[in-house]
Protein backbone atom coordinates (compact mmCIF):
# COMPACT_ATOMS: atom_id res chain seq x y z
CA UNK A 1 0.00 0.00 0.00
CA UNK A 2 1.21 3.49 -0.36
CA UNK A 3 1.84 5.75 2.59
CA UNK A 4 2.12 9.52 2.98
CA UNK A 5 4.78 9.36 5.29
CA UNK A 6 3.35 12.16 7.90
CA UNK A 7 0.35 12.43 6.27
CA UNK A 8 -0.73 8.57 6.64
CA UNK A 9 -3.22 8.58 3.61
CA UNK A 10 -4.82 11.72 4.47
CA UNK A 11 -3.67 15.36 2.65
CA UNK A 12 -2.83 16.54 5.97
CA UNK A 13 -0.18 16.06 9.38
CA UNK A 14 -1.90 13.77 11.91
CA UNK A 15 0.11 13.21 15.64
CA UNK A 16 2.33 10.66 15.07
CA UNK A 17 0.91 8.20 17.52
CA UNK A 18 -1.96 8.33 15.15
CA UNK A 19 0.29 7.28 12.04
CA UNK A 20 1.35 4.65 14.15
CA UNK A 21 -1.44 3.14 15.15
CA UNK A 22 -2.61 2.87 11.50
CA UNK A 23 0.40 1.20 10.36
CA UNK A 24 0.21 -1.15 13.14
CA UNK A 25 -3.78 -1.87 12.17
CA UNK A 26 -3.06 -1.73 8.42
CA UNK A 27 -0.17 -4.78 9.15
CA UNK A 28 -2.27 -6.82 11.22
CA UNK A 29 -4.77 -6.97 8.68
CA UNK A 30 -2.34 -8.07 5.16
CA UNK A 31 -0.54 -5.25 4.21
CA UNK A 32 2.66 -7.18 3.11
CA UNK A 33 4.64 -3.55 2.04
CA UNK A 34 3.98 -0.11 3.02
CA UNK A 35 5.44 2.28 -0.20
CA UNK A 36 6.23 5.47 2.31
CA UNK A 37 6.73 8.49 0.57
CA UNK A 38 6.62 12.20 1.62
CA UNK A 39 4.62 14.70 -1.10
CA UNK A 40 8.21 17.19 -0.86
CA UNK A 41 10.97 13.96 -0.66
CA UNK A 42 11.38 15.88 2.89
CA UNK A 43 13.11 12.47 4.69
CA UNK A 44 12.74 13.83 7.88
CA UNK A 45 8.54 13.35 7.60
CA UNK A 46 9.27 9.48 6.27
CA UNK A 47 11.34 8.49 9.26
CA UNK A 48 8.60 7.62 11.99
CA UNK A 49 6.65 5.71 9.24
CA UNK A 50 9.61 4.07 8.28
CA UNK A 51 10.14 3.22 11.91
CA UNK A 52 6.77 1.85 12.61
CA UNK A 53 6.60 -0.78 9.61
CA UNK A 54 9.82 -1.86 11.17
CA UNK A 55 7.97 -2.56 14.18
CA UNK A 56 5.83 -4.77 12.27
CA UNK A 57 6.12 -7.92 10.34
CA UNK A 58 6.09 -5.94 7.03
CA UNK A 59 8.50 -4.28 4.90
CA UNK A 60 9.18 -0.71 4.45
CA UNK A 61 9.58 0.62 1.23
CA UNK A 62 10.88 3.73 0.94
CA UNK A 63 10.59 6.24 -2.40
CA UNK A 64 12.62 8.92 -4.12
CA UNK A 65 9.60 10.92 -5.99
CA UNK A 66 10.91 11.78 -9.62
CA UNK A 67 10.20 15.03 -11.06
CA UNK A 68 12.40 16.90 -13.44
CA UNK A 69 14.98 15.24 -15.57
CA UNK A 70 18.22 13.97 -14.82
CA UNK A 71 19.72 14.51 -18.26
CA UNK A 72 19.14 18.35 -17.56
CA UNK A 73 22.31 19.70 -16.51
CA UNK A 74 20.92 22.85 -14.46
CA UNK A 75 17.59 21.06 -13.11
CA UNK A 76 16.96 21.34 -9.61
CA UNK A 77 16.47 17.70 -9.40
CA UNK A 78 19.58 16.38 -10.41
CA UNK A 79 21.34 13.19 -10.16
CA UNK A 80 23.17 13.86 -7.34
CA UNK A 81 19.78 14.88 -5.29
CA UNK A 82 18.61 11.09 -5.92
CA UNK A 83 21.73 10.05 -5.36
CA UNK A 84 21.77 11.70 -1.65
CA UNK A 85 18.42 11.17 -1.06
CA UNK A 86 18.39 6.96 -1.99
CA UNK A 87 21.09 6.93 0.54
CA UNK A 88 19.63 8.91 3.49
CA UNK A 89 16.68 6.43 2.84
CA UNK A 90 18.50 3.38 3.00
CA UNK A 91 20.55 4.88 6.50
CA UNK A 92 16.84 5.37 7.58
CA UNK A 93 16.24 1.46 7.18
CA UNK A 94 14.80 1.27 4.34
CA UNK A 95 14.24 -2.48 3.45
CA UNK A 96 13.99 -1.74 -0.47
CA UNK A 97 13.96 1.70 -2.56
CA UNK A 98 11.00 2.72 -4.81
CA UNK A 99 11.31 5.51 -7.46
CA UNK A 100 8.23 6.57 -7.62
CA UNK A 101 7.36 8.43 -11.08
CA UNK A 102 3.81 9.87 -10.14
CA UNK A 103 3.62 11.81 -13.63
CA UNK A 104 5.53 9.07 -15.79
CA UNK A 105 8.24 11.69 -16.43
CA UNK A 106 11.45 9.24 -15.98
CA UNK A 107 12.43 8.99 -20.06
CA UNK A 108 14.57 5.96 -21.62
CA UNK A 109 17.85 7.39 -21.38
CA UNK A 110 17.28 8.59 -17.78
CA UNK A 111 16.23 5.37 -16.45
CA UNK A 112 19.66 4.32 -18.08
CA UNK A 113 21.41 6.95 -16.36
CA UNK A 114 19.81 6.64 -13.14
CA UNK A 115 19.16 2.94 -11.95
CA UNK A 116 23.28 2.22 -12.73
CA UNK A 117 23.74 5.11 -10.15
CA UNK A 118 21.18 4.38 -8.11
CA UNK A 119 22.59 0.32 -7.52
CA UNK A 120 25.83 1.73 -7.18
CA UNK A 121 24.59 4.16 -4.49
CA UNK A 122 22.40 1.52 -2.24
CA UNK A 123 22.61 -1.91 -1.59
CA UNK A 124 18.65 -2.09 -1.70
CA UNK A 125 16.31 -3.72 -4.14
CA UNK A 126 15.00 -0.99 -6.54
CA UNK A 127 11.25 -0.72 -7.44
CA UNK A 128 10.41 0.86 -10.60
CA UNK A 129 6.45 2.81 -10.97
CA UNK A 130 5.76 5.21 -13.73
CA UNK A 131 2.16 6.16 -15.11
CA UNK A 132 1.77 5.94 -18.98
CA UNK A 133 0.76 9.72 -19.59
CA UNK A 134 3.13 10.16 -22.50
CA UNK A 135 2.83 6.04 -24.00
CA UNK A 136 6.82 5.37 -24.10
CA UNK A 137 6.79 3.91 -20.61
CA UNK A 138 7.74 -0.07 -21.82
CA UNK A 139 10.60 1.87 -23.83
CA UNK A 140 11.30 3.17 -20.26
CA UNK A 141 11.05 -0.16 -18.82
CA UNK A 142 13.39 -1.42 -21.40
CA UNK A 143 16.36 0.60 -20.13
CA UNK A 144 15.36 0.07 -16.78
CA UNK A 145 15.42 -3.45 -16.53
CA UNK A 146 18.70 -3.70 -18.91
CA UNK A 147 20.23 -1.63 -16.04
CA UNK A 148 19.38 -3.98 -13.34
CA UNK A 149 16.07 -2.15 -11.90
CA UNK A 150 14.53 -5.30 -9.59
CA UNK A 151 10.72 -4.67 -10.16
CA UNK A 152 8.42 -2.55 -12.36
CA UNK A 153 4.57 -2.01 -12.07
CA UNK A 154 2.66 -3.01 -14.48
CA UNK A 155 -1.51 -2.87 -15.10
CA UNK A 156 -3.17 -5.94 -17.46
CA UNK A 157 -3.04 -4.06 -20.99
CA UNK A 158 -7.30 -3.60 -21.23
CA UNK A 159 -6.34 -1.47 -17.93
CA UNK A 160 -3.29 -0.55 -19.01
CA UNK A 161 -1.77 2.95 -20.56
CA UNK A 162 -2.21 6.79 -20.39
CA UNK A 163 -2.65 7.35 -16.61
CA UNK A 164 -2.48 3.48 -15.62
CA UNK A 165 0.86 1.56 -15.58
CA UNK A 166 2.71 1.11 -18.69
CA UNK A 167 1.33 -2.62 -20.35
CA UNK A 168 2.09 -5.89 -18.76
CA UNK A 169 0.97 -7.99 -21.19
CA UNK A 170 3.10 -6.12 -24.06
CA UNK A 171 6.10 -6.08 -21.56
CA UNK A 172 5.67 -9.92 -21.09
CA UNK A 173 6.15 -9.97 -25.03
CA UNK A 174 8.77 -7.80 -25.32
CA UNK A 175 10.81 -9.49 -22.87
CA UNK A 176 10.54 -12.65 -24.76
CA UNK A 177 14.34 -14.16 -25.29
CA UNK A 178 15.44 -11.17 -23.03
CA UNK A 179 18.33 -12.67 -20.69
CA UNK A 180 16.12 -11.43 -17.73
CA UNK A 181 12.72 -12.49 -18.95
CA UNK A 182 9.96 -13.50 -16.24
CA UNK A 183 8.00 -16.58 -17.54
CA UNK A 184 4.44 -15.53 -18.03
CA UNK A 185 1.52 -17.33 -19.83
CA UNK A 186 0.82 -14.83 -22.21
CA UNK A 187 -2.08 -16.43 -23.52
CA UNK A 188 -3.52 -16.76 -19.77
CA UNK A 189 -3.09 -13.54 -19.64
CA UNK A 190 -4.94 -12.18 -22.51
CA UNK A 191 -7.58 -14.09 -21.69
CA UNK A 192 -7.78 -12.48 -18.16
CA UNK A 193 -7.29 -8.77 -20.56
CA UNK A 194 -10.41 -9.30 -22.27
CA UNK A 195 -12.77 -10.19 -19.32
CA UNK A 196 -11.50 -6.81 -17.34
CA UNK A 197 -11.87 -5.26 -20.77
CA UNK A 198 -15.50 -5.76 -20.80
CA UNK A 199 -16.05 -4.88 -17.30
CA UNK A 200 -14.32 -1.62 -17.57
CA UNK A 201 -16.86 -0.99 -19.66
CA UNK A 202 -18.85 0.14 -16.77
CA UNK A 203 -16.95 2.57 -15.44
CA UNK A 204 -16.70 4.76 -18.67
CA UNK A 205 -17.85 7.93 -16.84
CA UNK A 206 -14.95 8.03 -14.49
CA UNK A 207 -12.00 7.81 -17.04
CA UNK A 208 -9.77 10.35 -17.43
CA UNK A 209 -10.71 11.89 -20.95
CA UNK A 210 -7.71 11.31 -22.00
CA UNK A 211 -7.60 9.56 -25.92
CA UNK A 212 -4.09 9.12 -26.23
CA UNK A 213 -0.44 9.42 -24.92
CA UNK A 214 1.06 13.27 -24.92
CA UNK A 215 4.04 14.90 -24.56
CA UNK A 216 2.51 17.50 -23.09
CA UNK A 217 2.67 15.78 -19.81
CA UNK A 218 6.60 17.19 -19.42
CA UNK A 219 5.42 20.48 -19.58
CA UNK A 220 2.59 20.61 -17.07
CA UNK A 221 3.51 17.64 -14.81
CA UNK A 222 0.51 16.10 -13.99
CA UNK A 223 0.39 12.87 -11.49
CA UNK A 224 -1.91 10.25 -13.35
CA UNK A 225 -3.64 9.68 -10.20
CA UNK A 226 -4.59 13.35 -10.13
CA UNK A 227 -4.99 13.79 -14.17
CA UNK A 228 -8.36 11.61 -13.75
CA UNK A 229 -9.43 13.71 -11.09
CA UNK A 230 -8.74 17.27 -12.09
CA UNK A 231 -10.98 17.40 -15.14
CA UNK A 232 -13.98 16.10 -12.93
CA UNK A 233 -13.11 19.35 -10.45
CA UNK A 234 -12.59 21.72 -13.00
CA UNK A 235 -16.02 20.46 -14.37
CA UNK A 236 -17.56 20.90 -11.04
CA UNK A 237 -16.52 24.33 -10.89
CA UNK A 238 -17.70 25.25 -14.00
CA UNK A 239 -14.32 25.06 -15.87
CA UNK A 240 -14.83 22.19 -17.81
CA UNK A 241 -14.08 24.34 -20.94
CA UNK A 242 -11.05 25.73 -20.02
CA UNK A 243 -9.49 22.82 -18.91
CA UNK A 244 -6.46 23.67 -21.18
CA UNK A 245 -5.81 26.63 -19.27
CA UNK A 246 -5.93 24.44 -15.47
CA UNK A 247 -3.12 22.71 -17.33
CA UNK A 248 -1.10 25.92 -17.97
CA UNK A 249 -1.74 27.10 -15.17
CA UNK A 250 -0.58 24.31 -13.06
CA UNK A 251 2.31 24.39 -15.11
CA UNK A 252 2.83 28.11 -14.18
CA UNK A 253 1.71 27.43 -10.25
CA UNK A 254 4.44 24.64 -10.29
CA UNK A 255 7.07 27.01 -11.33
CA UNK A 256 5.23 30.05 -9.07
CA UNK A 257 5.57 27.93 -6.24
CA UNK A 258 9.66 26.73 -6.92
CA UNK A 259 9.29 24.06 -8.68
CA UNK A 260 8.17 21.24 -6.64
CA UNK A 261 7.46 17.01 -6.08
CA UNK A 262 4.38 17.26 -7.23
CA UNK A 263 2.10 13.80 -5.56
CA UNK A 264 -0.76 13.89 -3.18
CA UNK A 265 -0.78 15.98 -1.35
CA UNK A 266 1.56 18.53 -2.40
CA UNK A 267 0.18 18.19 -6.21
CA UNK A 268 -3.29 18.84 -5.01
CA UNK A 269 -2.34 22.02 -3.55
CA UNK A 270 -0.77 22.87 -6.98
CA UNK A 271 -3.73 21.87 -8.63
CA UNK A 272 -6.03 23.69 -6.42
CA UNK A 273 -4.13 26.83 -6.87
CA UNK A 274 -4.63 26.55 -11.02
CA UNK A 275 -8.39 25.82 -10.27
CA UNK A 276 -8.66 29.14 -8.11
CA UNK A 277 -6.50 31.07 -10.72
CA UNK A 278 -8.93 29.88 -13.66
CA UNK A 279 -11.68 30.27 -11.69
CA UNK A 280 -11.02 34.27 -11.13
CA UNK A 281 -9.39 35.09 -14.66
CA UNK A 282 -6.14 35.74 -12.81
CA UNK A 283 -2.13 34.59 -13.90
CA UNK A 284 0.57 33.16 -11.60
CA UNK A 285 1.94 36.91 -12.07
CA UNK A 286 -1.40 38.54 -10.10
CA UNK A 287 -0.37 36.09 -7.54
CA UNK A 288 2.66 38.77 -6.21
CA UNK A 289 1.25 41.98 -7.76
CA UNK A 290 -2.60 41.70 -6.42
CA UNK A 291 -1.71 38.99 -3.30
CA UNK A 292 -2.03 41.44 -0.86
CA UNK A 293 -6.32 41.48 -1.60
CA UNK A 294 -6.50 38.47 -2.55
CA UNK A 295 -7.86 35.07 -0.65
CA UNK A 296 -6.12 31.90 -1.54
CA UNK A 297 -7.36 28.02 -0.64
CA UNK A 298 -6.96 27.05 2.39
CA UNK A 299 -4.88 24.04 0.52
CA UNK A 300 -2.22 26.94 -0.20
CA UNK A 301 -1.87 28.74 2.61
CA UNK A 302 -1.46 25.14 4.36
CA UNK A 303 1.76 24.45 2.35
CA UNK A 304 3.87 27.61 2.81
CA UNK A 305 3.02 27.37 6.46
CA UNK A 306 4.61 24.21 6.59
CA UNK A 307 2.11 21.81 6.95
CA UNK A 308 3.14 19.66 4.43
CA UNK A 309 7.04 19.75 5.14
CA UNK A 310 9.87 21.99 3.79
CA UNK A 311 10.32 21.74 0.20
CA UNK A 312 14.02 21.46 -1.50
CA UNK A 313 15.60 24.91 -1.70
CA UNK A 314 12.71 26.38 0.17
CA UNK A 315 9.42 28.18 -0.66
CA UNK A 316 10.54 31.30 -3.10
CA UNK A 317 10.43 34.25 -0.49
CA UNK A 318 8.20 37.40 -2.00
CA UNK A 319 5.39 34.45 -2.92
CA UNK A 320 5.65 33.21 0.89
CA UNK A 321 4.95 36.49 1.97
CA UNK A 322 1.99 37.24 -0.07
CA UNK A 323 0.06 33.99 0.82
CA UNK A 324 0.88 34.09 4.47
CA UNK A 325 0.28 37.62 4.72
CA UNK A 326 2.21 37.86 8.06
CA UNK A 327 1.75 34.06 9.34
CA UNK A 328 5.11 32.52 10.33
CA UNK A 329 5.59 29.16 8.68
CA UNK A 330 6.64 26.28 10.84
CA UNK A 331 10.54 25.09 10.10
CA UNK A 332 10.31 21.61 11.84
CA UNK A 333 7.76 18.62 11.46
CA UNK A 334 4.19 19.88 10.93
CA UNK A 335 3.68 16.86 13.52
CA UNK A 336 5.69 18.02 16.45
CA UNK A 337 2.77 20.67 16.40
CA UNK A 338 0.05 18.25 16.75
CA UNK A 339 -1.42 16.77 20.23
CA UNK A 340 -1.38 12.98 20.27
CA UNK A 341 -4.58 11.21 20.19
CA UNK A 342 -5.99 10.02 23.60
CA UNK A 343 -7.00 6.70 21.85
CA UNK A 344 -8.80 5.26 25.29
CA UNK A 345 -10.63 8.60 25.61
CA UNK A 346 -11.61 9.37 21.92
CA UNK A 347 -12.69 5.81 21.09
CA UNK A 348 -15.30 5.79 23.70
CA UNK A 349 -16.65 9.31 22.90
CA UNK A 350 -16.49 8.28 19.23
CA UNK A 351 -18.62 5.18 19.90
CA UNK A 352 -21.12 7.37 21.72
CA UNK A 353 -21.38 9.56 18.57
CA UNK A 354 -21.86 6.78 16.54
CA UNK A 355 -22.88 3.35 18.02
CA UNK A 356 -20.76 0.83 19.94
CA UNK A 357 -20.44 -1.42 17.05
CA UNK A 358 -18.05 0.91 15.01
CA UNK A 359 -14.74 -1.02 16.33
CA UNK A 360 -10.98 0.44 15.58
CA UNK A 361 -10.42 0.44 12.10
CA UNK A 362 -13.98 2.92 12.12
CA UNK A 363 -12.29 4.95 14.24
CA UNK A 364 -9.14 5.05 12.54
CA UNK A 365 -11.14 6.29 9.58
CA UNK A 366 -12.70 8.94 10.82
CA UNK A 367 -9.40 10.41 12.99
CA UNK A 368 -8.03 10.34 8.83
CA UNK A 369 -10.89 11.35 6.93
CA UNK A 370 -14.10 12.54 9.73
CA UNK A 371 -16.24 14.37 6.89
CA UNK A 372 -16.09 11.13 4.77
CA UNK A 373 -16.44 8.77 7.54
CA UNK A 374 -19.27 10.68 8.73
CA UNK A 375 -21.17 10.98 5.04
CA UNK A 376 -20.24 7.08 4.83
CA UNK A 377 -22.12 6.13 8.08
CA UNK A 378 -24.92 8.22 7.35
CA UNK A 379 -25.35 6.43 3.77
CA UNK A 380 -24.96 3.04 5.68
CA UNK A 381 -27.48 3.92 8.23
CA UNK A 382 -30.08 5.22 5.68
CA UNK A 383 -28.75 2.38 2.48
CA UNK A 384 -27.33 -0.56 3.86
CA UNK A 385 -25.09 -2.68 2.05
CA UNK A 386 -25.43 -1.35 -1.19
CA UNK A 387 -22.33 -3.01 -2.48
CA UNK A 388 -24.38 -6.02 -2.54
CA UNK A 389 -25.81 -4.27 -6.06
CA UNK A 390 -24.13 -5.68 -8.73
CA UNK A 391 -22.51 -2.91 -10.70
CA UNK A 392 -24.89 -2.36 -13.66
CA UNK A 393 -27.54 -1.43 -11.96
CA UNK A 394 -25.22 0.64 -8.96
CA UNK A 395 -24.30 3.04 -11.71
CA UNK A 396 -27.22 2.93 -14.40
CA UNK A 397 -30.01 2.01 -12.28
CA UNK A 398 -32.22 -0.93 -12.81
CA UNK A 399 -34.92 -1.21 -16.42
CA UNK A 400 -37.94 -1.65 -16.20
CA UNK A 401 -39.51 -5.33 -15.84
CA UNK A 402 -35.75 -6.59 -15.56
CA UNK A 403 -35.40 -8.81 -12.87
CA UNK A 404 -32.16 -8.45 -10.48
CA UNK A 405 -30.45 -11.08 -8.50
CA UNK A 406 -28.88 -9.42 -5.53
CA UNK A 407 -26.94 -12.19 -3.19
CA UNK A 408 -26.95 -10.27 0.30
CA UNK A 409 -25.33 -13.38 2.34
CA UNK A 410 -23.84 -16.77 1.14
CA UNK A 411 -27.23 -18.59 0.20
CA UNK A 412 -29.80 -15.40 0.86
CA UNK A 413 -30.79 -13.66 -2.11
CA UNK A 414 -33.40 -11.52 -3.14
CA UNK A 415 -35.20 -10.65 -6.59
CA UNK A 416 -35.73 -7.62 -7.46
CA UNK A 417 -38.26 -5.85 -10.87
CA UNK A 418 -39.16 -2.74 -11.28
CA UNK A 419 -42.29 -2.47 -12.96
CA UNK A 420 -42.91 1.59 -13.17
CA UNK A 421 -41.95 5.01 -11.77
CA UNK A 422 -44.38 7.72 -11.55
CA UNK A 423 -44.02 11.29 -12.30
CA UNK A 424 -42.13 13.41 -9.54
CA UNK A 425 -44.50 15.19 -7.71
CA UNK A 426 -44.59 19.36 -6.21
CA UNK A 427 -41.21 18.13 -3.58
CA UNK A 428 -39.39 15.86 -6.09
CA UNK A 429 -40.66 12.74 -5.03
CA UNK A 430 -42.07 10.10 -7.21
CA UNK A 431 -44.09 6.50 -6.66
CA UNK A 432 -41.82 3.52 -7.16
CA UNK A 433 -43.47 0.04 -8.04
CA UNK A 434 -41.50 -3.27 -8.16
CA UNK A 435 -41.34 -6.51 -7.21
CA UNK A 436 -39.37 -8.21 -4.45
CA UNK A 437 -39.22 -11.71 -4.18
CA UNK A 438 -42.78 -11.86 -6.43
CA UNK A 439 -44.14 -9.30 -3.86
CA UNK A 440 -45.35 -6.09 -5.11
CA UNK A 441 -44.28 -3.30 -3.09
CA UNK A 442 -44.44 0.98 -3.59
CA UNK A 443 -42.06 3.45 -2.21
CA UNK A 444 -41.81 7.25 -2.41
CA UNK A 445 -38.26 8.06 -3.81
CA UNK A 446 -36.70 11.61 -4.29
CA UNK A 447 -36.49 11.60 -8.05
CA UNK A 448 -32.70 11.79 -8.81
CA UNK A 449 -31.40 15.09 -10.57
CA UNK A 450 -34.66 16.95 -9.24
CA UNK A 451 -34.29 20.54 -8.30
CA UNK A 452 -35.98 23.00 -6.41
CA UNK A 453 -36.17 26.59 -7.42
CA UNK A 454 -33.17 28.20 -5.87
CA UNK A 455 -33.28 31.81 -4.92
CA UNK A 456 -30.94 33.97 -6.76
CA UNK A 457 -28.56 35.74 -4.36
CA UNK A 458 -27.71 39.21 -4.87
CA UNK A 459 -24.04 40.42 -6.64
CA UNK A 460 -21.45 42.50 -5.12
CA UNK A 461 -21.71 45.73 -6.48
CA UNK A 462 -19.54 47.86 -4.00
CA UNK A 463 -15.86 48.06 -2.47
CA UNK A 464 -17.75 47.64 0.67
CA UNK A 465 -19.41 44.37 -0.02
CA UNK A 466 -17.54 41.21 0.50
CA UNK A 467 -18.81 38.46 -2.24
CA UNK A 468 -17.49 34.49 -2.97
CA UNK A 469 -14.65 34.15 -4.94
CA UNK A 470 -15.57 30.90 -5.97
CA UNK A 471 -18.63 28.36 -6.51
CA UNK A 472 -19.23 26.34 -3.39
CA UNK A 473 -21.00 25.52 -0.64
CA UNK A 474 -20.60 28.57 2.48
CA UNK A 475 -19.34 26.08 5.01
CA UNK A 476 -18.31 28.61 8.04
CA UNK A 477 -18.80 32.17 8.87
CA UNK A 478 -16.61 33.12 11.31
CA UNK A 479 -17.80 36.55 12.40
CA UNK A 480 -21.58 38.42 13.19
CA UNK A 481 -23.16 41.24 12.29
CA UNK A 482 -21.76 44.07 14.24
CA UNK A 483 -18.40 42.51 15.04
CA UNK A 484 -15.35 44.71 14.76
CA UNK A 485 -12.24 43.23 12.35
CA UNK A 486 -8.26 44.20 11.23
CA UNK A 487 -7.38 43.41 7.64
CA UNK A 488 -6.94 39.51 6.88
CA UNK A 489 -9.19 38.48 9.53
CA UNK A 490 -10.58 35.31 8.84
CA UNK A 491 -14.52 36.34 7.61
CA UNK A 492 -15.97 32.71 5.87
CA UNK A 493 -14.86 29.62 4.15
CA UNK A 494 -15.96 28.44 0.69
CA UNK A 495 -15.92 24.46 0.09
CA UNK A 496 -15.59 23.22 -2.98
CA UNK A 497 -14.81 19.74 -4.44
CA UNK A 498 -12.65 19.13 -1.13
CA UNK A 499 -10.97 22.88 -1.44
CA UNK A 500 -11.58 24.86 1.57
CA UNK A 501 -10.88 28.98 0.55
CA UNK A 502 -11.37 31.15 3.61
CA UNK A 503 -11.69 34.76 2.86
CA UNK A 504 -10.29 37.72 4.84
CA UNK A 505 -10.77 40.85 4.97
CA UNK A 506 -9.03 43.53 3.04
CA UNK A 507 -9.44 46.22 5.16
CA UNK A 508 -10.25 47.01 8.70
CA UNK A 509 -14.16 48.11 9.43
CA UNK A 510 -17.38 46.39 11.12
CA UNK A 511 -19.63 44.09 9.48
CA UNK A 512 -22.55 45.71 9.10
CA UNK A 513 -24.83 42.88 7.39
CA UNK A 514 -24.45 39.24 6.47
CA UNK A 515 -26.01 38.24 3.50
CA UNK A 516 -26.05 34.45 3.25
CA UNK A 517 -26.15 31.80 6.11
CA UNK A 518 -23.93 28.66 6.01
CA UNK A 519 -24.83 25.97 4.07
CA UNK A 520 -25.97 27.87 1.14
CA UNK A 521 -24.28 27.31 -2.20
CA UNK A 522 -22.50 30.70 -4.11
CA UNK A 523 -21.76 31.22 -7.39
CA UNK A 524 -18.87 33.23 -7.69
CA UNK A 525 -19.58 37.18 -6.74
CA UNK A 526 -22.46 36.32 -4.81
CA UNK A 527 -22.78 38.74 -1.61
CA UNK A 528 -21.95 37.31 1.52
CA UNK A 529 -21.71 40.15 3.62
CA UNK A 530 -21.12 44.11 3.72
CA UNK A 531 -18.45 45.57 5.75
CA UNK A 532 -18.27 49.79 6.35
CA UNK A 533 -14.35 50.74 7.13
CA UNK A 534 -12.67 52.18 10.43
Amino acid sequence: MLLRGSNAVGYKAYPDNLVVKFIEQASQTGIDIFRIFDSLNWVEAMKVSIRAVKETDSLAEACLCYTGDVLEPNSKYNLQYYLDLARQLEDEGADLLAIKDMAGLLKPRAAALLIPELKKAVDLPIHLHTHDTSSIQNTTYWEAISAGVDVVDVAISSMSGLTSQPNFNSLVAMMQGHEREQLVNLESLNAYANYWEDVREYYYPFESGLKAGTAEVYDHEIPGGQYSNLRPQAEALGLGEQFTTVKKNYAEVNQLFGDLVKVTPSSKVVGDMALYLTSNGLSADDVTTKGGSLSFPESVVSLFKGELGQPHGGFPKEVSEVILKGTQPFTNRPNAHLEPINFEVEFKAFQEQFDEYCNEQDFLSYKLYPKVFEEFYQRWKKYGEVWRIPTPAFWYKIKPNKELFIEIGQGKHIIVKLLFVSEPDQDGYCNVSFELNGQQRIIRVEQEGYQSSRPTHRKVEGEDQIGAPLQGRLAAIQVKEGDTVEENQPLFVIEAMKMETTIAATKAGTITKIELAVGELVDPDDLVMEITPS
